[in-house]
C-alpha cells in the first residue's frame, strides 16, 4: 500500500531525498515513519511524523541531518537525508499507522523498500 522511491548511490556528504507516496488510499489520518535496516543489522527507526506534520521524532543518529515531512493533499510523506555518511547506508522503509512511534513492530502498513548506497 506504500511505495518508497528516491534512493540511490551518493558520496559522503551528499544529499538524497525518499519519497513515500499511498496512491488510492489516505493516510493523511495516520503516523507515519521511516526505518532503515543495513545487511545483518536489525530495522531501526530513523524518523516519524504525525499526521498533520506537526509534530517529528529523529533517532539520535539522523538528527540534524534529516528531515522528515509530509504533504497530506498529495498522499505523501518525505525523508530529506543531508550530510550523508557511509553509515548511513542501509534499505530504507516507510511504514504508517503506528501505535507507537519508535517502534517497528507496531506500524500496519509498509513500503517495499528502497536502497540508500553512502560511497566513503
Amino acid at each position: 500500500q506504500l511505495q518508497a522511491s528516491g534512493g540511490g548511490l551518493v558520496q559522503a556528504g551528499g544529499s538524497l531525498r525518499l519519497s513515500c507516496a499511498a496512491p488510492g488510499r489516505t493516510f493523511s489520518i495516520y503516523g507515519m515513519g521511516w526505518f532503515r535496516q543495513a545487511p545483518g543489522k536489525e530495522r531501526e527507526f530513523v524518523a516519524g511524523i504525525n499526521w498533520s506534520g506537526g509534530t517529528t521524532y529523529y533517532a539520535d543518529s539522523v538528527k540534524g541531518r534529516f528531515t522528515i515531512s509530509r504533504d497530506n493533499a498529495k498522499n505523501t510523506m518525505y525523508l530529506q537525508m543531508n550530510s550523508l555518511k557511509p553509515e548511513d547506508t542501509a534499505v530504507y522503509y516507510c511504514a504508517a499507522n503506528p501505535s507507537a512511534i519508535y517502534s517497528y513492530a507496531q506500524y500496519t502498513y509498509w513500503g517495499q523498500g528502497t536502497l540508500v548506497t553512502v560511497s566513503s
